[in-house]
């Protein structure tokens, strides 16, 4: 399964030349990540959000969590809740995110996207 997520992420970022809307290509190989395992069902197929929050102006923002308590969404926030996706829950997105078994380099590229979008 690796070797076809990979494979699918270096066609698509050979056929991009390696970059996409002036994407990093690590920004664009997050992307294809995002797709393929899934995130983007919920946060949006351009990170526009849906049922999960969305990523496009998200590095930075002030948010609400569950608890009440408002935190930046800077990479360690992002780091932590894709890796932990219940550590600190979004107010207003009552939908659980599943855990995944995305690597740290894998984390490290969507991470690459989702800063990309603003």
């Amino acid at each position: 399964m690796r070797f076809v997520i990979l494979l699918t992420i270096i066609l698509s970022v050979a056929a991009c030349g390696g970059g996409d809307d002036g994407m990093s290509s690590a920004a664009v190989e997050g992307s294809e990540i995002a797709r393929v395992a899934g995130c983007a069902a919920c946060h949006g197929s351009s990170g526009e959000g849906g049922v999960g929050p969305p990523w496009i102006g998200l590095v930075d923002s002030e948010i609400e969590l569950v608890d009440g308590t408002t935190i930046i969404a800077d990479e360690a926030y992002l780091r932590e809740s894709i890796i932990d996706p219940q550590a600190k829950v979004r107010a207003g997105y009552e939908i659980t995110m599943p855990e995944n078994t995305l690597t740290d380099s894998e984390v490290d590229k969507v991470l690459a996207y989702i800063e990309a979008l603003g």
